[in-house]
């Protein structure tokens, strides 16, 4: 399930109630006041923190009262349109990249209590600073209270390719920290990342720790990592880290989880520090920066369309995309290798249910069915189908008759009928492909650069 099963509620309530709106020529104040329940509702139950709901709903009432709706919007529209513009506002307005402009090793310090995740998301975020900022990054945990938390943090960093500092339940903490410190100088490291320890609840032992650890770190970023499924006590938990330590954001981690997401909507208002990233999945690359604006748009329903093309760029491979492209641009068919690349490349970027996350779908679109026609492991059967017949049979599926398609589905595991579906799932991109040959393709790119890319309101 979704980490923004919130946000679908929120959606579909506001759905509604722009469809009570109809007809209207103004928003006023009898005419929005139901509107304004349900999304106080949807909220409250999405466990967003009461003082925040109250200050959202006031502005968003102010703000919407005698609004003159423009000729192209309906009621509803314009409703939705200042929704989406609060929601900016609530998450942060705009994008903060971490500050890397400083005299290395720069020190990134994690805190945060036990259990939300800061041993994986350190990994996860020297992995994103090697790939995308192509720093050299050293790894070091100070929790000497917890030895397989240390040990922990020695494999992700052997499984990301970084540099590791040791330690052990032996050493004094704050040792360890200038240990680190001397080995990333000596290393010419460009950012060393600390991973502190956690406690179950916050208390004076623990934060006068962390208060000494931070004074000899020095860091140029300190964040705080919450598991976004925790519900309110850990948004009280970040405002007590922030007065002991000069926070500089937020991460937040099990995104991806069944929350009710109102820990993103409360963390931001509550401790005034931007949310820098989202954890939205246990693979090490599953680590997304926070953009308020395209936040608040997958929120309202309207996809988060410029993430899914990053994602795009970053994932899919660009050589097997062109040899495609050219191969369906000389009319030569799309045989069945051709499709076991499509379900490779997508399961490299999570799968459909991720991507359908992103793309802005009409409220009548079923998606949990579209997820659930090409889930990871119905694309992993259909793999292990292709990988069961011969190059022949991949590159000419016409000549699969009966005999062997049994062959075939006793090599993978499956059924006949398995086989049958495949087969005709092929035959069915097959036509969509020969349609895209005829300059189609070219077409819908065009399209796309022109901007015809459904937008959300701005």
């Amino acid at each position: 399930m979704s980490g923004l099963t919130m946000f679908d509620q929120l959606s579909e309530r506001l759905s509604t109630a722009a469809r009570s709106l109809t007809g209207k020529g103004r928003l006023t104040e009898e005419n929005i006041k139901d509107t304004l329940r349900q999304v106080r509702l949807a909220l409250l139950e999405a466990d967003v923190a009461l003082p925040v709901v109250k200050s959202f709903i006031e502005r968003i009432r102010v703000k919407s009262i005698g609004e003159q709706v423009a000729k192209s919007l309906t009621p509803g529209q314009a409703l939705v349109k200042i929704i989406h513009l609060e929601l900016v506002e609530l998450l942060g307005t705009e994008t903060t990249n971490l500050d890397l402009r400083a005299q290395p090793p720069l020190v990134i310090f994690l805190a945060g209590l036990q259990g939300a995740g800061k041993t994986t998301t350190a990994a996860k975020l020297a992995r994103r600073l090697m790939a995308q900022d192509r720093k050299k990054v050293m790894l070091v945990s100070v929790d000497v209270y917890r030895p397989a938390a240390i040990l922990q943090l020695e494999t992700l960093a052997k499984e990301v390719g970084c540099l590791h500092c040791q330690s052990s339940s032996d050493d004094m903490p704050e040792d360890i920290v200038r240990r680190a410190l001397e080995e990333s100088r000596r290393a010419f490291v460009d950012v060393l990342i600390v991973d502190t320890a956690g406690r179950l609840h916050v208390d004076e032992e623990m934060m006068s720790e962390l208060v000494c650890l931070h004074a000899i770190a020095n860091p140029r970023e300190t964040l705080f990592v919450i598991d976004s499924m925790a519900g309110q006590d850990v948004v009280n938990s970040a405002k007590v880290f922030d007065q002991s330590l000069p926070l500089t954001g937020i991460i937040l981690t099990k995104a991806d989880g069944d929350a009710k997401g109102g820990v993103a909507l409360s963390v931001r208002e509550v401790t005034g520090k931007p949310i820098r990233f989202l954890g939205v999945g246990e693979k090490l690359d599953a680590l997304e920066v926070f953009h308020p604006d395209r936040m608040a748009s997958r929120i309202l329903g309207m996809g988060d369309v410029l993430t899914l093309v990053e994602e795009i760029e970053g994932k899919v491979n660009r050589n097997k995309a062109e040899k495609l492209a050219k191969k369906i641009g000389k009319g030569k068919g799309f045989d069945l290798a051709d499709l076991r690349d499509q379900f490779e490349q997508m399961l490299n970027m999570g799968g459909m249910a991720k991507m359908l996350e992103k793309l802005p779908l009409p409220g009548n679109v079923n998606t949990a069915a579209l997820k659930d026609v090409a889930n990871e492991r119905q694309m992993r059967r259909q793999m292990a189908i292709i990988d069961s017949m011969t190059p022949g049979e991949r590159r000419f599926p016409k000549i699969i008759n009966g005999s062997r398609k049994r062959r075939i589905a006793d090599g993978s595991g499956q059924q006949i009928q398995d086989v049958n579906r495949l087969l005709k799932q092929h035959l069915q991109m097959e036509k969509m492909m020969k349609k895209m040959s005829g300059g189609g393709m070219q077409k819908m790119l065009r399209g796309l650069s022109a901007g015809s890319m459904p937008r959300g309101p701005r």
